[in-house]
Protein backbone atom coordinates (compact mmCIF):
# COMPACT_ATOMS: atom_id res chain seq x y z
CA UNK A 1 0.00 0.00 0.00
CA UNK A 2 1.09 3.66 -0.73
CA UNK A 3 0.17 6.83 1.85
CA UNK A 4 -1.40 9.54 -0.11
CA UNK A 5 -3.06 12.52 1.72
CA UNK A 6 -5.69 14.78 0.68
CA UNK A 7 -4.52 18.70 0.01
CA UNK A 8 -6.39 19.48 3.11
CA UNK A 9 -4.99 16.78 4.95
CA UNK A 10 -1.49 18.16 5.08
CA UNK A 11 -3.39 22.01 6.27
CA UNK A 12 -4.59 19.97 8.92
CA UNK A 13 -1.39 18.68 9.88
CA UNK A 14 0.27 21.64 9.80
CA UNK A 15 -2.54 23.50 11.97
CA UNK A 16 -2.22 21.46 14.15
CA UNK A 17 1.49 21.41 14.53
CA UNK A 18 1.50 25.40 14.65
CA UNK A 19 -0.72 25.18 17.88
CA UNK A 20 1.51 22.73 19.68
CA UNK A 21 4.28 24.98 18.64
CA UNK A 22 3.37 27.81 20.37
CA UNK A 23 1.21 25.94 23.16
CA UNK A 24 3.85 23.60 24.29
CA UNK A 25 7.27 24.53 22.30
CA UNK A 26 8.79 22.42 19.47
CA UNK A 27 9.64 19.26 21.67
CA UNK A 28 5.56 18.80 22.02
CA UNK A 29 5.18 19.37 18.21
CA UNK A 30 7.57 16.97 17.41
CA UNK A 31 6.02 14.56 19.87
CA UNK A 32 2.53 14.78 17.88
CA UNK A 33 4.30 14.31 14.77
CA UNK A 34 6.19 10.98 15.80
CA UNK A 35 2.70 9.83 17.29
CA UNK A 36 0.93 10.39 14.07
CA UNK A 37 3.53 8.95 11.45
CA UNK A 38 3.38 5.74 13.79
CA UNK A 39 -0.17 5.19 13.07
CA UNK A 40 -0.14 6.50 9.45
CA UNK A 41 2.62 3.44 9.17
CA UNK A 42 0.30 0.67 10.84
CA UNK A 43 -3.11 2.25 8.56
CA UNK A 44 -0.35 1.64 5.50
CA UNK A 45 0.79 -1.68 6.57
CA UNK A 46 -2.52 -3.24 7.96
CA UNK A 47 -5.55 -0.79 6.35
CA UNK A 48 -7.95 -2.97 7.01
CA UNK A 49 -7.42 -3.46 10.54
CA UNK A 50 -9.36 -0.43 11.64
CA UNK A 51 -13.29 -0.43 11.46
CA UNK A 52 -15.50 1.55 9.23
CA UNK A 53 -17.16 4.15 10.91
CA UNK A 54 -19.04 5.85 7.87
CA UNK A 55 -19.64 4.75 4.30
CA UNK A 56 -15.99 3.52 3.19
CA UNK A 57 -14.35 5.71 5.94
CA UNK A 58 -11.97 4.42 8.58
CA UNK A 59 -11.06 6.28 11.95
CA UNK A 60 -7.58 5.84 13.90
CA UNK A 61 -7.02 7.78 17.45
CA UNK A 62 -3.87 9.09 18.25
CA UNK A 63 -3.24 7.33 21.88
CA UNK A 64 -1.25 10.59 23.76
CA UNK A 65 -2.92 13.14 21.44
CA UNK A 66 -6.81 14.08 21.44
CA UNK A 67 -6.52 13.87 17.92
CA UNK A 68 -7.45 11.20 15.36
CA UNK A 69 -7.47 10.68 11.24
CA UNK A 70 -9.72 9.32 8.76
CA UNK A 71 -8.45 7.72 5.93
CA UNK A 72 -10.26 5.81 3.07
CA UNK A 73 -8.31 2.35 0.72
CA UNK A 74 -8.75 3.28 -2.50
CA UNK A 75 -7.32 0.57 -4.94
CA UNK A 76 -3.39 0.26 -3.81
CA UNK A 77 -3.65 3.46 -1.82
CA UNK A 78 -4.32 4.66 1.69
CA UNK A 79 -6.11 7.85 1.11
CA UNK A 80 -5.59 10.23 4.61
CA UNK A 81 -8.57 12.77 4.42
CA UNK A 82 -8.48 14.78 7.22
CA UNK A 83 -6.37 15.04 10.59
CA UNK A 84 -8.92 16.49 13.75
CA UNK A 85 -9.82 16.60 16.99
CA UNK A 86 -11.83 14.20 19.03
CA UNK A 87 -14.63 16.95 19.80
CA UNK A 88 -14.17 19.69 17.60
CA UNK A 89 -15.75 19.94 14.14
CA UNK A 90 -16.95 16.52 13.71
CA UNK A 91 -17.76 16.43 10.40
CA UNK A 92 -14.40 17.51 9.03
CA UNK A 93 -13.11 15.33 6.07
CA UNK A 94 -16.05 13.26 5.95
CA UNK A 95 -17.21 14.64 2.69
CA UNK A 96 -13.60 14.77 0.83
CA UNK A 97 -12.57 12.52 -1.17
Amino acid sequence: MRLEFHPLARSDISRIMDYYEDAGGPEIADEFYSELWSFLRKAVTSPEGYAIRERDIRRVNLDRFPFHFLYRIVGERVRILAVRHHRRRPSLGIHRR
